[in-house]
């Protein structure tokens, strides 16, 4: 799937098509899904060199959806980790903490975004993981590795040779929304499709998954709207 590079990076569904006599980009007003529809014969390459000069028109039409607005991130400002509100503020010694509401962060107030943004990785990369392997045992399957990644199109995926994908800003969601994400991809690694019995995977390891998964319907665009100066 080709990446649009930024900040934050585009993920863009190709759709060949042979009823189609020129390229066209279609952004979901729903969940933000951007989909390039391209002639059979086209190379990728030309898609690609569309897809640059509609940039512009793709990240304002992508921050006009409803809750995407972008909001900087620095001292003063109220982010949410894990689901709670935490404000931003200075902080002494060396590392990021959490105390009494706060994220203490230390350092440069200018590279205050950029360190609360590497402090979120490292923190949903544990949470990740740890999920992931919990519902992986569950389901007596292994996975062969996991990346993250800073996509709008989609919290997470899972490859044919066991590879999970997430978005890092799902620690940003509650912590039962990562959970449900991480045990959505983990069931990919019993059934590779969304059939009823991949969904009864998922049923058996979180039996709550569509509170959840109505909880990122509503509120996972917000997530989007944080930019870190990174």
């Amino acid at each position: 799937m080709p990446v649009l590079p930024g900040s934050p990076p585009v993920e863009v569904h190709l759709k060949r098509s042979a009823r189609a006599r020129r390229f066209s980009l279609r952004v979901s007003r729903l969940d933000g899904k951007v989909t390039l529809s391209i002639p059979t014969r086209a190379r990728e390459a030309e898609a690609m060199a569309f897809l640059r000069g509609q940039e512009g028109w793709l990240r304002q039409t992508l921050s006009a959806i409803p809750g995407t607005a972008a909001r900087t991130v620095g001292l003063g400002a109220t982010l949410p980790v894990e689901g709670l509100p935490l404000l931003l503020a200075p902080g002494s010694g060396r590392g990021l903490r959490v105390e009494n509401g706060q994220l203490l962060v230390p350092g440069d107030p200018a590279s205050a975004g950029a360190r609360v943004a590497a402090w979120l990785k490292v923190l949903a990369r544990d949470r990740l993981a740890s999920a992931s392997a919990c519902y992986a045992a569950r389901v007596g399957r292994s996975y062969s590795a996991l990346a993250l990644r800073d996509t709008r199109s989609r919290w997470g995926s899972c490859s044919p040779d066991g590879r999970l994908m997430y978005s890092w800003r799902l620690i940003l969601a509650p912590p039962a929304v990562l959970d449900y994400v991480a045990a959505h991809e983990v069931a990919h690694l019993v059934e590779l499709n969304h059939s009823p019995a991949y969904w009864r995977v998922v049923t058996g390891i979180c039996p709550d998954w569509r509170q959840h998964r109505g909880w990122l319907h509503e509120h996972g665009s917000t997530l989007h709207r944080f930019r870190f100066q990174d």
